[in-house]
């Protein structure tokens, strides 16, 4: 029998991935979404669409009179009042409801390394962090007060080809063509991992419908780990610089410089990670994330090269950036 899943979102950065595997393993997939940002990243072909706002979820309940679904995923769940909506709206509706959480939520700064699934959860540097882990202590309750199907699921800084993965997107790179210096948080050498997004598809796609994983957490991340300063380096030769002008700044005066970008940065990017992968690769036998950064970096250069408007200059960044490297270059 096809399994019959509902995405709610459906072209963001690891949604688009998701989706595009789905169908091509053979699932009966239908994503609901606003129908707004399709154009960045198409929809594959085969994919069932409904247009909605899941945010007001008397319209949901609406849209998906007489629908049945065997799962649910929602990429677009951020706080706890859209957790509890979900589960208002899907309770004996669906086998397995899926909530996309984050590795932020994990400890930080972080206890011990590796990260597992049992690294405790507390951020108190970013409030996305913990919103992210107040959504899953509601799962968590309803699954064992009501056996409500929930299943958290916590990706890391997964990327696709739209933009670069570093704080600056593209103003970053446009830098380095100019020649111009760029910051890099701190010494440069904390560990990261980054994950392309059809990696992360592979992981995520078999989970779906499987019982074994109801009620628990799993996090899906690569195993490459790269420097700060190898990301921006894996960058810059990907655009045809070879020598960039790296300056570093500590993390905690960015945070002050930019407050916005703070949060994120002392949050998360500020500490060294990386994640056992084991509970994951028990459950998908075979799985291995087989795009290094390398490769997703000339992606990434090639396809925005292509297409113009993505090409976009932040004029913010850029004095920041300049505010910077003037202080500390």
């Amino acid at each position: 029998m096809t399994l019959r899943v509902l995405f709610l979102g459906g072209t963001g950065i690891i949604s688009s991935a998701c989706a595009a595997l789905a169908v091509e393993r053979g699932l009966d997939l239908t994503v609901l979404n606003r129908g707004t940002t399709a154009g960045k990243r198409p929809l594959a072909d085969g994919v069932k669409t409904l247009t909605g706002d899941v945010r007001d979820h008397a319209q949901l309940r609406e849209t998906l009179q007489g629908k049945d679904f065997d799962v649910v995923v929602d990429f677009l769940a951020f706080t706890p009042d859209h957790v509890r909506a979900d589960i208002e709206t899907f309770t004996g509706r669906v086998g397995q409801y899926v909530f996309i959480s984050s590795a932020s939520a994990y400890q930080k700064p972080v206890g011990h390394l590796p990260i597992t699934e049992a690294t405790p959860l507390r951020n108190p540097f970013w409030q996305y962090s913990r919103d992210k882990i107040a959504c899953e202590d509601v799962l968590v309750r309803a699954y064992r007060e009501d056996g409500f199907p929930a299943v958290v699921v916590r990706p890391s800084h997964t990327y696709d080809r739209t933009s670069p993965p570093v704080d600056g997107g593209w103003t970053v790179v446009d830098r380095m063509r100019r020649g111009k210096p760029v910051v890099v948080h701190g010494d440069g050498t904390s560990s990261w991992v980054l994950t392309h997004h059809t990696d992360f598809a592979k992981g995520f796609v078999p989970l779906l419908g499987n019982p074994a994983v109801t009620g628990d957490a799993l996090h899906i991340t690569g195993d490459e780990v790269l420097t700060w300063d190898a990301i921006h380096r894996t960058l810059a030769t990907a655009a045809g610089v070879s020598d960039p002008q790296l300056v570093h700044v500590p993390s905690e005066v960015i945070a002050r410089d930019d407050p916005a970008r703070g949060e994120g940065l002392l949050g998360d990017k500020a500490h060294s990670v990386v994640f056992d992968g084991t509970a994951l690769k028990r459950l998908v036998p075979g799985f291995a994330a087989t795009v290094p950064f390398a490769q997703g970096a000339r992606e990434i250069v090639a396809h925005v090269d292509a297409h113009p408007e993505l090409q976009v200059v932040d004029p913010d960044v850029d004095a920041r950036q300049d505010r910077l490297v003037e202080r500390w270059g």
